[in-house]
């Protein structure tokens, strides 16, 4: 079986991260959306939140599971069993970054691949923390998230 990680924050899930999810499960066998269990105070959404709103967006999406994980990137895809992490990619910044990662997780760990996706053209500019700064200044968030972190952000925001 073919299994693959996708490890992010998800601080809150974007349209770009589902587009690069329901991609990878068209790819994998087995796609684990890894959330990271970031400390608390840097993110809007807790972990078990963020895990829930990731869950809830992808409930249709054949050969997702989505967990929660702390540490490295390569022993959560070990733990898994996956031969691959996915990452996507939406503009040149994110490559130096992602180029940059991939080489150290390669270091890390020999035996899994890094496969980077291109986000959809129309998600290239969406980032969770504009989404978060939009959704704060009250402007339309519609499309650019699930419908259902759409309301959370309202809920959490109170707007």
């Amino acid at each position: 079986m073919t299994v693959a990680i996708y490890p992010g924050r998800f601080d809150p899930v974007t349209a770009g991260h589902l587009d690069i999810v329901q991609r990878a499960a068209k790819l994998f066998e087995r796609v684990v959306v890894a959330v990271f269990e970031a400390p608390e105070h840097d993110t809007l959404f807790s972990a078990e939140e963020r895990i829930a709103l990731f869950r809830d967006a992808t409930k249709t999406v054949e050969g997702v599971e989505v967990k929660g994980f702390g540490g490295l990137v390569v022993d959560c895809a070990r733990a898994e069993g996956a031969g691959a992490i996915v990452r996507g990619i939406r503009m040149t910044a994110d490559f130096e970054y992602e180029f940059e990662m991939a080489l150290m997780n390669k270091k890390l760990a020999p035996d899994i691949d890094v496969v980077c996706l291109i986000t959809d053209i129309q998600y290239q500019f969406v980032r969770a923390t504009l989404l978060k700064e939009v959704a704060r200044l009250g402007g339309d968030i519609t499309g650019l998230a699930p419908t259902n972190v759409i309301a959370a952000l309202k809920e959490r925001l109170g707007r």
